[in-house]
């Protein structure tokens, strides 16, 4: 297809898609394109346009687009049928497979997405202690839903606990029922958790908060301030789960919550995530228990997709194998270490934080530990960076996460460095003016 056929396109999805995208992800009008296909650490447009891909989907092509193994399992799996609404091998395999990799695993709930399994897993939550209340932390991201669109990208610090909304069109009441406090402030949580132990059913925390680590010590307070005051804590694995370490976050940080909720990884590309952790408080989505004790309905069309499953359970028995987790810390690893010298090279501030294969660039001076942090850094100058990778055949999220595969090699390292330099050159220009 030629450029003005990709024009056309664009055209279209300005008529008939809200926002000319799919989601908050709109690409800027200047680099704005369209992809029709992946094969291995490359994305190629409509107009045969190769990118190094740095996005991956947002996440779950861990392996890389179109791994062999993954297709071919899919294809044989499609043969048999896509959906049954029952039972179905795969599903139960993969099931078997998750509870016995996460540290916290006794039993699992399949959903379609990691709203729903975030969502999921705070109902049950409420339902297991008959306590309303939940605790999450400023620029948290779990999802979509009226919960969890609470103080996750506010413009300025939240006055803790008071949330802020996300989102237009959230009841007032859902808010009155949402706590927040800053992200690796152990204090401050500690003593909300304590303050609010009554009615506080659970504490939902990604471990690695977006590209933030965990300082040394505040999982491990929430861990026991959680225990100590009858409130579950919950990890939203959708990101670090069988991406940071083969046991996800609990295994990286040695901390082990109630409930993890799983997805991107356990996907291999397909809709597809998990709520996994105690028995007894999963057994609340038991329908057998519909009207005998607490109950909740956790259910979907599409929830336990064999063709989700299938290649799900196909990219996990991939991420089992020997080196893998070298592999993902390695090649991030010189990424990160070549943009922070270039930059230092240029004189800018850049600083690339994250863990292992989940990266994000920040041009600021001081140290960044939380989400009031990452809005002191020059936004401006983040944003101006990714268009500029992009123009140059490296695909970023515009001011977000860059995502890592398998699939990534030295070469691709190499490369994404050399056209850096020349994008950094034009971040300092905006930088200077």
């Amino acid at each position: 297809m030629d450029k003005a056929g990709l024009e056309g396109l664009l055209q279209k999805a300005d008529r008939y898609l809200t926002g000319g995208c799919l989601g908050s992800f709109r690409m800027p009008d200047e680099v704005a394109t369209v992809f029709h296909r992946g094969e291995g650490s490359k994305i190629y447009d409509v107009t045969g346009r190769e990118y190094i891909d740095f996005v991956l989907g947002s996440g779950p092509m861990i392996l890389g687009h179109a791994h062999p193994k993954v297709v071919t399992a899919v294809q044989e799996q499609v043969a048999r049928g896509s959906t049954f609404y029952g039972l179905n091998e795969p599903i139960i395999h993969l099931a078997e497979r998750v509870v016995e990799a996460s540290p916290c695993g006794e039993a699992i709930r399949f959903t379609s997405s990691g709203t729903e399994g975030t969502f999921s897993a705070l109902r049950m939550a409420r339902a297991f202690t008959g306590k309303e209340k939940i605790l999450k932390f400023e620029g948290g991201w779990h999802g979509a839903h009226d919960y969890a669109q609470q103080s996750t990208t506010p413009p300025e610090p939240t006055d803790s606990p008071a949330p802020r909304p996300d989102s237009h069109g959230i009841p007032k009441a859902v808010g009155q029922t949402v706590l927040i406090s800053p992200f690796n402030d152990p204090d401050t949580a500690t003593d909300l958790i304590s303050s609010y132990a009554g009615d506080l059913a659970a504490v939902i925390v990604e471990p690695f908060q977006r590209a933030l680590r965990p300082e040394p010590g505040f999982l491990d307070a929430l861990r026991e301030a959680a225990t100590a005051n009858g409130v579950l804590l919950i990890f939203d694995e959708v990101v670090t789960g069988f991406r940071i370490a083969w046991g996800g976050a609990q295994e990286r940080y040695g901390v082990i919550p109630d409930i993890a909720v799983y997805g991107k990884t356990i996907s291999g590309g397909y809709p597809l995530a998990a709520i996994c952790g105690r028995a007894d408080v999963l057994a609340c989505a038991d329908p057998r228990l519909k009207g005998k004790g607490p109950y909740t309905f956790v259910s979907g069309t599409t929830n336990g997709n064999p063709i989700s499953a299938t290649a799900g359970m196909a990219t996990i028995e991939i991420l089992a194998e020997d080196g893998v987790y070298d592999h993902l810390y390695k090649i991030p690893g010189r990424l990160k270490e070549g943009l922070e010298a270039i930059g230092r090279e240029l004189g800018l501030p850049l600083k690339l934080i994250g863990e292992g294969p989940v990266l994000q660039p920040f041009f600021y001076e001081g140290e960044i530990k939380t989400y009031a942090d990452t809005l002191k850094a020059d936004g401006n100058a983040a944003r101006q960076l990714g268009i500029e990778m992009i123009k140059r055949d490296i695909f970023f999220n515009i001011n977000g996460k860059l995502y890592l595969s398998l699939a990534h090699t030295e070469q691709d390292i190499d490369h994404t460095l050399e056209v850096a330099k020349e994008a950094l050159k034009h971040v300092k220009l905006g930088v200077n003016t």
